[in-house]
């Protein structure tokens, strides 16, 4: 192994490098503070308390529209007894918000007084001292705590600090960070233009996420251009920041194990490595370091890595600084739709998908990649499987903390099975009607989808399988798979399938009887697609052996990833739709026109949000959208089948 490696000593859990990360910086004294106007301070925290300087209201006030009385004047009114008042002597008119005059103590509503002739007004009941009156303080009392030290101000609290007669704050100063990305491989997207990117290069998104994820947590940042793997230059990039008026450093990559990792050497150069390598996942990578009394962080490069370590360990220390709480997601009990494996030792972030099908919260697993920004974006949820547990098993309860309100779960339509690039369009479509629905897909193929119906864990699964003995879709599965559970069928799409090649079609592949040529490489979709079934029927119409195509055994999950592996030149074939060739500007060569239907269990085909659903499957926008793709047919869209 080349010494230029970084290796992981004494990893930490997750509980272990946060205590590290509490005891090795005095926060409470990084941070000093400042004075600013009242109404710029919504988000700040307060560095010292504030008491009232004014009472409001400051006079005793009308609170209704009326006369105001002496209440004593009107004691044994009645309407058999009625007291007439005199306008000027001991009855006085007044609005809303009106200094009480002289010595009247309370108002009677003007719907409650009878005007007779010369000035004088009857009433028939009584009031009692200070009512309908807003006396002196009695919101806020000159002198009293109006807030404590550590408050964060809020919208509401502009109105009461203003009332009391205060017009500044002293608040503490945002805990401010410098961002240095680093990585030759990095592109500055402000600098790209119409270039394509080249192999090789990434571009630079990290510092602009960290930027403001800062800024969300209440801290401010600078954020530098990208800093090449130049072990000089980082380190003097991070000395500079330590010794400018910055609290904390990130270093953007190059926290881990490469041989072109620098951040543990530059921090190690300038400092001490407190922390290196937490036992989480995504996340592993992180480095925590302290130069000159700041703490330095290495942020792993991949990003859903960088997030989970700003969140675990920047943001928290943020809040410390400021003398806030460390922020709580809420929490629910959720169900997963299947097994999830996860490795002893390690403490797992696994974003999820979540969805309200009947009285249970179900999750679908998203992909584990460190390096899927989607997978964040996408997800609703994140299981933290502990890490002295091997996985979950299938539809076990289990917490999950929400990236999202909970009441959003209740709009979730809930799709399993089949993948196709029409269920993008209606996502879209459905943002657009009132109702606030939106849906949520999961692709684990035709068959899986049936399966999560009879488990009940999702309102509609896709499906496309094609019965072999007279050429008919899904309904012979249908009776197969779900022969006790009600449910109907709606055909979405008629579609193209086919094979997805490169443009122009450098190895002149005529067709499926191709994919045996040993200069053929084959991307295949997952076991339980209808997309798999389809081909083995065809390879054995055929009488070819998949031990024969080479690539048979490598499978993706969706039309699009098979498009991709073919963009990529990791395949010169795969079995997919029109649609998904045509997005990446790929060449296709016809199979088969296959039915695309929705499988609906009866319980939900009434309910408005699948109502909504289906209106919009039968919109002609909708239809025209779709077909708009390429390679859609929808003379039957929205056909109820069964």
């Amino acid at each position: 192994m080349s010494s230029d490696r970084n290796v992981y000593l004494n990893m930490k859990t997750l509980d272990e490098a946060k205590q590290i990360l509490r005891n090795g910086f005095p926060f409470s004294s990084m941070l000093s503070s400042e004075t600013v106007p009242t109404p710029d301070a919504v988000g700040r925290v307060l560095a010292e308390p504030v008491a009232a300087r004014l009472s409001s209201p400051s006079f005793h006030a009308a609170a209704m529209d009326g006369i105001a009385v002496r209440a004593e004047d009107t004691f044994g009114a009645s309407e058999t007894s009625p007291i007439q008042l005199k306008t000027g002597k001991n009855a006085f008119f007044v609005n809303t918000g009106h200094v009480m005059p002289g010595e009247t103590n309370a108002v009677i509503m003007i719907e409650h007084v009878q005007i007779l002739e010369d000035d004088r007004l009857e009433i028939e009941a009584a009031v009692f001292p200070w009512q309908n009156v807003r006396r002196v303080g009695e919101d806020i009392v000159a002198t009293e705590l109006m807030f404590p030290r550590n408050h964060q101000v809020t919208p509401y609290c502009i109105g009461a600090l203003l009332s009391g007669g205060i017009f500044t704050v002293n608040v503490r100063k945002k805990p401010r960070g410098l961002i240095i990305p680093t990585g030759s491989e990095l592109v500055d997207w402000k600098k790209m233009g119409d270039e394509e990117i080249r192999p090789g290069q990434v571009i630079e998104s990290n510092s602009y996420v960290l930027e403001k994820l800062v800024e969300d947590w209440g801290g401010a940042s600078v954020r530098i251009g990208r800093i090449e793997d130049d072990v000089e230059k980082i380190r003097d990039a991070v000395q500079q920041a330590v010794q400018e008026d910055f609290q904390f450093v990130l270093i953007a990559g190059g926290s881990s194990a490469g041989s072109e990792d620098y951040s543990r050497k530059v921090i190690a150069s300038l400092g001490d490595v407190l922390v290196h390598g937490v036992t989480i996942m995504p996340g592993k990578p992180v480095l925590i370091g302290r130069i000159k009394g700041k703490p330095v962080f290495g942020i792993p490069g991949y990003p859903v890595s960088a997030i989970i370590a700003f969140e675990q360990f920047v943001g928290p220390m943020i809040m410390n600084m400021l003398g806030l709480p460390e922020r709580n997601r809420d929490k629910v009990m959720v169900e997963p739709i299947r097994k999830i494996p996860s490795k002893l030792g390690v403490e797992e972030f696994l974003r999820v998908k979540l969805g309200k099908v009947g009285s249970r919260i179900v999750a679908t697993p998203l992909p584990r990649g460190a390096g899927s920004i989607t997978t964040l974006t996408d997800a609703d949820g994140i299981i933290r499987i502990p890490n002295h547990v091997e996985g979950i098993r299938e539809q076990e309860p289990v917490e999950a903390e929400l990236l999202h309100p909970l009441s959003s779960l209740e709009k979730t339509i809930v799709v399993v099975g089949s993948h196709d690039n029409t269920l993008d369009v209606l996502v879209d479509r459905l943002k657009r009607v009132p109702g606030g629905y939106t849906l949520s897909s999961s692709h684990v193929g035709s068959l899986g989808g049936l399966m999560a119906i009879r488990k009940g864990v999702c309102h509609v699964a896709g499906t496309h399988l094609l019965d072999t003995e007279d050429g008919s879709y899904n309904i012979s599965y249908i009776k197969k798979h779900l022969p006790d559970v009600p449910v109907r069928l709606v055909n979405l799409v008629h579609r193209d399938q086919g094979l997805i090649i490169p443009w122009g079609n450098p190895k002149q592949i005529k067709g499926i009887e191709d994919l045996g040529r040993k200069d053929v490489r084959f991307i295949n979709r997952q076991a339980g697609s209808g997309t798999r079934i389809l081909l083995d029927y065809r390879l054995k119409e055929l009488g070819l052996d998949p031990s024969d195509i080479q690539g048979y055994s490598d499978e993706e999950f969706t039309h699009m990833a098979v498009a991709v592996s073919v963009l990529s030149g990791s395949a010169d074939a795969g079995l997919g739709i029109h649609a998904a060739a045509r997005a990446l500007h790929l060449d296709f060569i016809p199979v088969v026109t296959e039915q695309y239907d929705l499988v609906i269990p009866a319980e939900y085909f009434e309910t408005e949000m699948i109502r909504t659903l289906l209106d919009i499957i039968h919109s002609s926008d909708f239809q025209k959208q779709v077909m708009s793709l390429g390679g859609y047919h929808t003379e039957m869209t929205g056909r109820i089948i069964i």
